[in-house]
């Protein structure tokens, strides 16, 4: 049985749902695939399909034993020919050998639910053979012999509480795998420790053509470019690299220029393919270049830093900046792909840490409290959990550009923060990081948020004790000359009418969009 698109890929992609009955391993896995534009395969159904009888039947003439041999071979064909969405039996993973293939072959999220949960879901199914006889009694039995083995999966998922839907959102989260839809085709946007290593594969999997020029700037080069290098030619692709000064100071047009001048050295063609290896400026000046050069050439967005991971890695947004302002040149320019790798995280500055910390309290703010709350536990939690966090605020972004692809409306509410920071990274001539700008930026709009009668009570100090607790700045430097900050935004691209434009917070999980504000009345908030 299979369900989706049958995307036929080079190297497979297989996500394996498992956990007891009535977890919601088929109902969730066909909408799993659904959304990853993925084949969805029921391992039971497989088996009942190839012996023409249904799992009771086959207990009932072959015993449990006869069904495991099935099993486990009707894995090992489903894994070698049909790959993407698989839902497993509550027991499939028990035999050594099955657990290890799936741990080699792809991903496993093991979906859990209480005895109560899994009961209710399952009280007009009865072609359950392990549960004959008293139904409570059996599976309480199950879940406790099998207690050890689900718990030994790491990526698990309880779906008690969770409608459909959401159980879907979270299962993506858990698995770091999206598929942004409302740009052209759509993108496959992946999380994936260790992922540089493959990304040939990755790139040949989804029919991505050379030649391929690596953009990198200097620093991210010197670490990561030889790696991301020997995985095209191991894949048999011809790659050029092309690597630029590090700093927002060269997000210019100049920079644009030399990378076209690359990309014709390099005898790129309309099917030839990009790929962007570094941090927001590195996306944002070869997302740009490729989506002008040739009037459009594919390009992959590798982010490196944690601001980039959480932020800039999505939504097809390019550009660069002009002296008067940031992004103010620029295109939407899809990527084809998004590949993800927490491991380069481990090399970043702390400072970098924290810029990308910053815009993924703002996605917290928007729509996961989860991911907020995670912030307000401080420093420590935060860090040992960077991987959930990329995978949150991402989750929160995607769910935004699906429903405003172009920015015509609901996008804005991700410039939460961003009327101010943009200024003030501008007026400190970037001596303020992006990150540092945008904590002080939403501090100061949400304040305005409180002076317009906007805000729920507290909001505010909630903001600042999250931000403070990973050691952002909450307060406008006192150097930074006033009415400079607001010259510079009202050059700020938002801007409307000659009005400064906002989006503002109203309380945790509502932001919203299109505050008209005189720059006279946002002057006397700035301290």
């Amino acid at each position: 049985m299979f369900f989706g698109w049958n995307r036929r890929r080079e190297v497979p992609e297989n996500f394996f749902l498992y956990g007891p009955s009535g977890s919601g391993k088929s109902s969730l896995g066909k909408e799993l695939a659904q959304n990853l534009k993925l084949d969805f395969h029921d391992l039971d159904a497989e088996i009942e399909t190839r012996a023409d009888k249904s799992i009771a039947t086959i207990f009932a003439d072959e015993g449990e034993s006869g069904f495991r041999i099935r099993e486990k071979q009707m894995l090992q064909e489903v894994v070698a020919t049909r790959h993407g969405v698989i839902a497993l039996g509550g027991g499939a993973l028990l035999d050594p050998e099955n657990k290890a293939l799936v741990s080699r072959e792809g991903v496993v999220l093991c979906l859990t639910a209480p005895l109560e949960t899994l009961l209710e879901r399952l009280h007009q199914e009865h072609d359950r053979p392990l549960l004959e006889g008293d139904r409570r009694e059996e599976m309480l039995r199950l879940l406790e012999a099998r207690s050890d083995h689900y718990d030994s999966f790491p990526r698990r998922l309880d779906t008690a509480d969770l409608i459909l839907e959401e159980a879907v959102r979270e299962a993506q989260i858990v698995l770091g795998a999206f598929r942004i839809q409302g740009m052209g085709l759509g993108y496959d946007v992946r999380v994936k420790p260790g992922s540089l290593k493959d990304i040939g594969a990755s790139l040949r999997e989804r029919g991505l053509l050379g030649p391929i020029v690596v953009v990198s700037d200097k620093n991210v080069g010197r670490l990561y470019s030889g790696r991301v290098g020997a995985s095209l030619r191991k894949t048999n692709y011809e790659e050029h690299g092309m690597l630029f000064p590090a700093g927002e100071v060269n997000k210019t047009i100049e920079t644009v220029m030399q990378l076209w001048d690359g990309f014709a050295r390099a005898r790129m063609e309309r099917k030839s393919t990009v790929i962007a290896l570094g941090g927001g400026v590195v996306g944002d000046l070869a997302g740009f270049a490729a989506a002008t050069f040739l009037r459009g050439v594919p390009w992959v967005n590798v982010p490196t830093s944690m601001l980039a991971m959480v932020d800039a890695c999505v939504g097809g947004k390019t550009g660069a900046n002009l002296p008067q302002g940031k992004n103010l040149i620029g295109a939407f320019h899809a990527p084809s792909l998004v590949l993800v790798d927490p491991e380069t995280l481990s090399t970043l500055p702390e400072i970098e840490l924290r810029n990308g910390l910053a815009e993924a309290v703002k996605t917290g703010m928007i729509d996961d409290l989860v991911l907020f709350e995670l912030f307000e536990s401080g420093q420590d939690a935060a860090h040992s959990k960077l991987e959930e966090i990329v995978r949150r605020a991402l989750a929160v972004k995607i769910k935004i550009i699906e429903q405003d692809p172009y920015e015509s409306g609901l996008r804005e509410v991700l410039n939460l923060g961003h009327t101010v920071g943009h200024a003030v990274e501008v007026v400190s001539d970037f001596k303020v990081h992006h990150g540092e700008a945008v904590a002080i930026g939403m501090v100061a709009e949400a304040r305005l948020s409180q002076h317009l009668g906007l805000a729920e009570e507290g909001l505010v100090e909630r903001l600042v004790s999250a931000l403070q607790g990973i050691n952002l700045p909450v307060e406008v430097p006192e150097g930074l000359d006033r009415d400079s900050l607001v010259a510079a935004m009202k050059m700020d691209k938002k801007r409307a009418m000659g009005k400064l434009r906002f989006s503002l917070p109203i309380r945790l999980g509502e932001v919203k969009t299109g505050f008209e504000i005189d720059a006279t009345e946002v002057m006397g908030l700035l301290g």
